[in-house]
């Protein structure tokens, strides 16, 4: 019996590369198995970033394509679209007015896209309001995240608990859930892979677009003869996630003995990352390439999300005096 609700989502912000699949993505599908998975695209979220509405119609749908094609099974999990659950924008309305202005001041992710040139607009600053609304809304017991977004589960968990001491227990406090060693997976200059970056090995792209990427990765100036760093290099930590642990461990080694040039393991790095992802590629060219199949799964699933949320909504308006009389 599934014991566990878990939440989690990614933007449908352009093509997906492997830190979304290492990072969010193979963690998710693999959590199908043994609870109930709650799977979104916050294509809201998107809007704090991207002003072509056409691109986020069509990033959307590419998106949704690219997660079942890569495992996602929607009769064994609940994937919507963030927009097609408006119930979502209304609790978050809710939130804001049990949300300190001086919390959302302290969120790092914030202070950090403001200060790569991100503008400063309300929707950036209460982000971590809508996200809280995201995880509430459907007694989600446990969320996924990277250590980027520990703080936005830390604050998702104050605002529950904030509003329950206020209004009686309402809402879930959720748990994190992070994966260690796929948390912070580094693009191709060494910091988190993030397309904001320009720093990342696409998922779906052709394979000379991904070995030209693949043989820029920075890596440093040790000559061939002498033995290699692991523990802060980029390349070999992207190799590895590719790897079982004994084939970690002969990297390692390999990294470690005199003698291993770094092109060389790039030019392998490619045919391994490719391989990998050829099953993947056949499905999305198949099944998954077409829109009126995606589009349905997506509208299936906003239907079990509403119903999934439609109790916490109806105890919160009614709580908060929203609802009156005998609505």
């Amino acid at each position: 019996m599934k014991n566990r609700r878990v939440l989690s989502g990614i933007q449908p912000s352009g093509n997906l590369h492997i830190g979304n699949y290492f990072g969010m993505m193979k963690p998710m599908i693999d959590l199908q198995a043994e609870n109930e998975l709650f799977c979104f695209l916050p294509n809201y979220h998107a809007l704090t970033s991207q002003t072509d509405g056409e691109a986020l119609a069509r990033n959307t749908v590419e998106a949704a394509a690219d997660f079942l094609s890569l495992g996602m099974d929607p009769e064994k999990s609940v994937f919507w679209v963030q927009s097609d659950v408006p119930e979502v924008t209304e609790l978050t309305w809710v939130l804001n007015n049990v949300t300190s202005v001086g919390m959302l001041e302290r969120a790092t992710s914030y202070k950090d896209k403001v200060s790569r040139g991100m503008t400063a607009h309300h929707g950036l600053f209460s982000y971590p309001v809508l996200m809280t609304a995201d995880i509430l809304l459907f007694g989600t017991d446990v969320v996924p995240v990277g250590k980027d977004q520990k703080q936005h589960l830390e604050m998702a968990r104050d605002i529950a608990i904030k509003f329950n001491s206020l209004y009686g227990e309402t809402f879930v406090v959720p748990e994190p859930l992070i994966a260690e060693t796929t948390s912070l997976i580094p693009g191709i200059d060494g910091q988190k892979m993030s397309k904001s970056y320009n720093n990342t090995l696409e998922i779906f792209g052709g394979k000379d677009s991904l070995a030209k990427k693949v043989m820029s990765i920075v890596t440093d100036n040790t000559p061939p003869d002498e033995p290699k760093e692991t523990e802060h290099n980029a390349l070999f930590l992207i190799y590895s996630l590719f790897l079982n642990e004994a084939e970690r461990s002969a990297l390692e080694a390999r990294f470690q003995s005199p003698g291993l040039k770094y092109s060389e393991v790039k030019k392998e790095l490619v045919d391994v990352i490719w391989e990998f992802f050829a099953p993947y590629r056949e499905r999305r060219a198949g099944l998954y390439g077409d829109t009126e199949t995606v589009i349905q799964i997506l509208k299936d699933g906003a239907e079990k999300a509403r119903a999934a949320a439609e109790p916490y909504l109806r105890a919160v308006r009614k709580k908060t005096g929203l609802k009156y009389g005998d609505q």
